[in-house]
């Protein structure tokens, strides 16, 4: 059995317990114990775990003919074992390990501050490099190739360690949890839901309810505006921000966890919690308040540019010791721009961008520091084990050179010069973007690493500051870890600290190793400085890889960059990669390339990487991008080239909606106008940031209501409009159709918009949305919901329902 799992016999530890295994006096495990009188309302009992959920108990009561001759039994209610804490277990999002002040940063986070000033600060535990893979590893303890996830879901594939399945053999920590006796409960970012099976039709056995969740209120995918997001309640859409000025998601979420957790407490005090809190900051789009804004631009924290930013926060890292003496600052790549080289008008830019991403972060860990004070006015911080992680990868580059007002011009491979960004200048981290910094701001907040979030052989792409505490059990209070730890080590953490074992099945499924190892043993300050547990971990995402082993990484240099959406042609996978060698015991931030002096012990980590990934479904190694972004996967709409709907539908994802990208369509109406006229949204998809939509117009003050119009926007950047006639009233039929120049990606074309069978309007476009619509809006029948595509003419605010009939709506797909 590999080093890594869970290996001390069942047997044993239920010998001898906890207390005995570890010294340290956590519940002790699998020890069956009914508390209460036996078969009264009352009882409860732990449960041993090997099966869940656990066989129903015998009926223990007496049953005769007559109730009065008779005695009632009732089976006892589950609990976890005595001494269990209520978990919080929260992460951030593409956060960067140099972003928080916590670790050497310049951003004031005083939410992660306290619980590092009441634990333990963990300065090498690493993710997988990017956010999904590494959610779907956090919740299972398995690595993320094991568990589906070797890339994010959008761009899955048909193979096991690509297809975007959590297997039904590798249960979640939540599914543990539950079942042993917990309220479990997921606020924030669910990005572990296949996109192809993020609608209403299901199946919903991969959203967190279908996970081990009892209860889930978030967004689903890889973003969203946290101004108008796709958010769920469980699985029905909801949307608290219609009419509601200035609410925004990190607010709302805090508020809801607070309150859950408040409701759980009042209700059944003695029941613990597992709350797994993971907001989308500090991913694009940076949304924070203006008051945050306001507050962290007045600090001038970003004045001096990204250089000047990783030495500030490099000397940070030596004189709070998260960085060793022996640690060296890696050097400034020649692919991103020195601060000095640039021009006033850049550097202001790039000083916002930046004053907007700290505020954005600033503004969460406020946040996160509200639910953490709401446990301890519950009276439940001493029983309560936080576990706080600074992001789910490196920090993001994926707002290109430049950075970008919106990122799906990024996804879509558009780059937005400055000038043209101060179009959204005044409005940025407003509704009215969706931005995202410039790359080397990213390259600043993974110091003193190299590289960024995609990139998971360097350690800019994987490192994650983490705080840990639970009162009375971890002592060393303010204590420093250095020991090599993965995300996939949280579970095995949790299970531990619980007293709870991992199951032999899961309803009825034989159930998979976990493949991480617990952290405990690091809470003992005796075992301060005693080494890793975790001797071996692979790395790989997008083709890139890495191997650590023993304090030693074999590592490729990455043969793109993150930062540019590249149509040419990868380097073969196998051959087409250097690598480099690492002792990271005595090089901790990897500046020093051993390869060339050490061939033998580098070809040893090649073979040990390929063994790994042979054992956790790594392969095929695959380094392409938008060939896989495109590639067929399961889907409601596979093989349909005609859709028809009527009345009103909303919230529909891309996966489930008719996809226009690309090709020719033709859309078709059938409206009744009642007396007085109509005004609303036909059909639409995207919004503010891309899409399109089909509707009768709102008009200013009575005048120019129920044009017929079909507007185009082309992500952000420039809106095509066709204008038809008012409507009167009756029956209609608006007919768009779409002539696409040729195949390929973006291409432009004509489109004529008629109405009851006579052209009103003919336009060309040069280019279309080559690749996504905006993934946190949705297909609307009817109405239009979260953001419109309008934005000066035509402007309407959502949700712009349709005051007419809608008969039907037909969509008939071409080449």
């Amino acid at each position: 059995m590999h080093s890594r799992y869970l290996h001390v016999s069942r047997a044993f530890i239920a010998a001898i317990g906890f207390t005995a295994l570890t010294g340290i006096g956590y519940p002790t495990a699998f020890a069956q114990s009914v508390v209460g009188q036996a078969g009264s309302p009352g009882a409860t009992t732990t449960i041993d775990g090997k099966q869940l959920p656990p066989p129903p108990p015998k009926f223990g009561g007496v049953i005769k003919e007559k109730a009065a001759d008779s005695q009632p039994w009732w089976a006892p209610r589950v609990v976890p074992p005595k001494g269990a804490p209520n978990i919080l277990l929260i992460m951030t999002d593409d956060q960067g390990f140099g972003a928080p002040s916590t670790f050497g940063g310049v951003i004031p986070t005083p939410a992660i501050d306290r619980i590092a000033n009441a634990g333990l600060r963990f300065t090498n535990f690493h993710s997988t490099s990017l956010c999904s893979p590494t959610r779907a590893a956090l919740i299972t303890g398995r690595n993320h190739h094991s568990v589906g996830a070797g890339v994010v879901g959008e761009i899955a594939t048909g193979y096991p360690g690509y297809d975007s399945i959590i297997p039904i053999e590798k249960a979640t920590i939540g599914t543990i949890l539950k079942e042993n006796g917990y309220a479990t409960s997921w606020f924030g970012k669910n990005h572990n839901t296949p996109s192809y099976q993020s609608s209403q039709a299901g199946p919903f056995t991969q959203w967190p309810t279908g996970m081990g969740f009892d209860y889930f209120y978030g967004f689903v995918g890889g973003d969203a505006s946290q101004w108008q997001p796709n958010l769920f309640r469980n699985t029905t859409a909801i949307y608290p921000f219609e009419g509601n000025p200035g609410w925004n998601l990190e607010t709302a979420m805090a508020d809801e966890a607070i309150q859950y957790m408040k409701q759980l407490k009042e209700i059944a005090p003695e029941k613990p919690f597992f709350v797994y809190y993971v907001p989308g900051a500090t991913h694009a789009p940076h949304h924070p308040t203006p008051e945050w804004i306001k507050k962290i631009s007045g600090m001038h924290l970003f004045d001096e540019g990204w250089n000047k930013l990783r030495e500030t926060i490099f000397a940070n890292q030596k004189r709070l010791g998260i960085m060793p003496e022996n640690a060296r600052l890696t050097p400034w790549p020649k692919e991103l721009p020195e601060w000095d080289s640039l021009g006033l008008e850049e550097k202001k830019l790039f000083i916002r961008q930046a004053d907007v991403y700290g505020a954005y972060l600033a503004y969460a860990d406020n946040e996160i520091g509200r639910v953490i004070q709401a446990v301890e006015d519950l009276g439940e911080l001493d029983n309560t084990l936080i576990i706080y992680i600074g992001g789910d990868n490196g920090a993001s580059a994926e707002g290109m050179l430049n950075g970008t007002p919106n990122e799906f011009t990024t996804f879509n491979g558009v780059d937005v010069p400055v000038k043209d960004q101060y179009l959204w200048y005044p409005f940025w981290g407003s509704e009215r973007t969706f931005p995202h910094y410039a790359a080397a701001w990213a390259w600043a907040m993974d110091t003193p690493f190299k590289w960024v979030k995609q990139v998971p052989s360097h350690f800019g792409g994987t490192s994650q500051g983490v705080a840990m505490s639970w009162p009375g059990h971890i002592t060393d209070v303010g204590g420093i870890r250095r020991q090599f730890h993965h995300v996939i080590d949280i579970v095995p953490t949790l299970l531990e600290a619980t007293g709870i074992p991992m199951p032999d099945t899961v309803n009825g499924i034989e159930q998979r190793p976990i493949e991480g190892t617990s952290m405990v043993y690091t809470w003992d300050k005796a075992n301060a400085t005693a080494p890793t547990r975790h001797t071996t971990q692979y790395f790989e995402m997008l083709g890139n890889r890495a191997i650590y082993d023993n304090g030693w990484v074999a590592a490729t240099t990455p043969a793109t960059r993150p930062w540019e959406l590249s149509t040419a042609t990868p380097p073969d996978v196998i051959s087409g990669y250097k690598w480099e060698l690492y002792n990271v015991d005595e090089d901790p931030t990897q500046f020093n390339d051993l390869a060339a002096a050490m061939p033998d012990k580098l070809k040893q980590l090649q073979d040990l990487f390929y063994a790994e990934a042979k054992k956790y479904d790594v392969l095929p190694l695959d380094n392409s991008t938008l060939s896989r972004w495109n590639t067929p996967r399961p889907s409601l709409t596979a093989g349909r080239t005609e859709f028809t709907y009527s009345g009103e539908l909303s919230g529909v994802p891309a996966s489930a909606a008719p996809g226009t990208l690309n090709k020719s369509y033709t859309i078709s109406a059938d409206v009744e106008i009642p007396a007085g006229g109509a005004e609303g949204m036909i059909v639409t998809e995207g919004g503010r940031f891309g899409g399109y939509g089909l509707f009768l117009s709102k008009g200013e003050f009575g005048v120019g209501r129920g044009k017929v119009v079909f507007l185009y926007n082309l992500l952000d950047l420039k809106r095509t409009m066709w204008e038809g006639p008012e409507l009167e009233p009756g029956k209609h039929t608006i007919v768009f159709d779409f002539k696409s120049d040729g195949k390929g990606l973006g291409t432009g074309g004509t489109g004529v918009l008629s109405v009851d069978g006579k052209e009103v309007a003919r336009n060309t476009m040069d280019h279309t949305i080559p690749v996504t619509f905006p993934e946190d809006e949705s297909f609307d029948v009817g109405l239009d919901t979260r953001t419109g595509v309008a934005l000066v003419e035509y402007r309407y605010d959502s949700p712009f329902k349709f005051t007419g009939t809608i008969d039907k709506v037909t969509f008939k797909l071409g080449q």
